[in-house]
């Protein structure tokens, strides 16, 4: 019996394991200007989230042998030297779905409009591969941005990385705002991320958006410039996270940053603070890294992973037309072309002010429309030619007059490619001027008449009824009755 009673008792031990549960315990040795330095975590990896007593929360950027250098993105004004710190369980992500529409977030997906918080049944997080080159697909749909430069001559296709480039002022978030606003009706998806703009400019943004009917469609990511720089950094892989949500979803989806030259000051900001060697113009030596892990995201996934697309236009500010900086540069090599913005065209009246001759859209051809491309054809080559011509006449140099046809053609595109400021018009629109101009109905007219009278072709074509896959003796008829009527409108004004 005695015998029998230590055998189970034997197996009873066996089976039993006691276990301890061992958390690591810190403190805060110092936190200012956004950062903070943290003693006792020696497991704690980078990007890891640190968790602090007094509801403050951290993310880890610096490694030392001692402490670990965070960035703070929420604090309180009890966070002080000795304040314990303990390693989060999650890594840092943003709520995703159907419910993020109309909202304005903060890079945390807690609400800035007012609203409850987002009841999201999904949940990716901020930090993700790119999808793998198996998973991608060519870029085959275009995306119309409303603008007559761009979706003729530097057309963007669905899948795309844009760079809108150029100095403070010269109209390249108009150009964004256009391509989001020019999306009603069309099945895509919008985010627009504002990083480090002042509160009026955001909410001019948001009205804007709402106005225009684009908010239904569109999330809108905030990090205005008084937040904590860790939320400035967290802005645009907020916004990509999203889009990426739903482009796994099969939607085609476009996101905006305005504008990554900010988030690569506060990167900056943020590495210095965190004493690490600085590199080109102070900028960290791993600066490229983050932005190309971030646009990578952005592109076209094939049939077999849902056919949905990203399409990125990051918005980088240059000083005084210097395009060679190095921030810049760091995005030109990584986007799919750019849209450069001139300061002396701007200043000459010509806007968008769209250098045409720096400005490229390596990939956006595939997908523009056959009927578009067609009429597009050699216009932009042509172009070039009517702006180095009309610099001899500058000089009084005498032209054959076949020259003087092209300098006459060459104003009368160039006053035709003149558009308001958030103004997006539809692609039919363009096709009937492009129709008109090539078949040389627009020749003899005076360019200052011509741009007052485009929108009696607008109506025209809104009126008619006809679409990109109708044939070209259609657009060419509806282009001569209002070529017609304009001649015989105006003959009637001169007699």
């Amino acid at each position: 019996m005695n015998g029998s009673l230590l055998q189970q008792r034997s197996n009873w031990l066996d089976k039993y394991r006691l276990q301890v549960r061992i958390a690591e315990q810190g403190w805060v040795v110092s936190v200012g200007d956004g950062i903070v330095w943290v003693a006792g975590l020696p497991t704690v990896a980078i990007d890891d989230v640190l968790e602090f007593s007094d509801g403050s929360r951290a993310q880890v950027f610096d490694l030392n042998v001692n402490l670990v250098g965070g960035v703070l993105l929420q604090a309180t004004d009890a966070l002080t030297a000795g304040t314990r710190a303990t390693r989060g369980s999650q890594v840092l992500g943003i709520a995703v779905g159907d419910e993020l529409l109309g909202r304005v977030l903060d890079p945390l997906g807690g609400p800035l409009d007012g609203g409850a918080m987002p009841d999201c049944a999904g949940w990716r997080p901020l930090e993700a591969r790119a999808p793998a080159i198996a998973e991608r697909d060519f870029v085959q749909q275009p995306l119309y941005t409303g603008s007559k430069v761009l979706d003729t001559m530097i057309p963007i296709g669905c899948g795309q990385r844009q760079l809108l480039i150029g100095d403070e002022g010269l109209g390249r978030s108009a150009l964004a705002l256009d391509a989001v606003t020019n999306q009603k009706g069309k099945n895509i998806r919008c985010v627009y991320v504002l990083i480090g703009q002042k509160r009026s400019t955001v909410i001019g943004t948001i009205e804007l958006l709402r106005n225009a009917g684009a908010l239904e469609y569109t999330t809108v990511i905030v990090a205005e410039a008084s937040a904590l720089p860790g939320l400035l950094h967290l802005a645009p892989f907020a916004g990509c996270t999203v889009a990426e949500y739903w482009m796994r979803q099969g939607w085609h989806t476009l996101v905006v940053y305005d504008d990554l030259s900010t988030h690569a000051k506060t990167y900056r900001e943020l590495s210095l603070l965190l004493r690490r060697p600085p590199g080109r113009e102070a900028y960290p030596g791993d600066i490229f890294s983050v932005h190309a892990r971030l646009l990578e995201r952005a592109t076209c996934l094939n049939a077999a992973n849902g056919g949905g697309s990203m399409t990125a236009l990051p918005i980088v500010e240059t000083k005084l037309g210097e395009i060679a900086a190095y921030i810049p540069t760091n995005l030109i090599s990584i986007t799919d072309g750019q849209v450069y913005l001139d300061r002396d065209l701007f200043s000459g009246g010509f806007r968008p002010a769209i250098d045409i001759g720096k400005s490229v859209s390596r990939i956006g051809g595939r997908a523009q429309h056959p009927a578009v491309k067609k009429e597009a054809g050699r216009m932009k080559l042509d172009y070039l030619q009517f702006l180095e011509l009309e610099m001899f006449t500058r000089f009084g140099a005498k032209l054959e007059a076949a020259m003087e046809k092209v300098i006459r053609r060459g104003r009368v595109l160039r006053e035709i490619f003149k558009q308001d400021r958030l103004s997006p018009l539809p692609i039919e629109f363009q096709l009937a001027w492009m129709v008109a101009f090539n078949d040389g109905l627009l020749d003899e007219w005076e360019p200052r008449a011509l741009s007052d009278k485009l929108s009696q072709l607008e109506m025209q074509v809104a009126a008619s009824g006809l679409t990109l896959d109708d044939g070209r003796d259609k657009w060419a008829a509806l282009a001569r009755d209002w070529a017609g009527e304009r001649e015989a409108s105006a003959q009637g004004e001169t007699r």
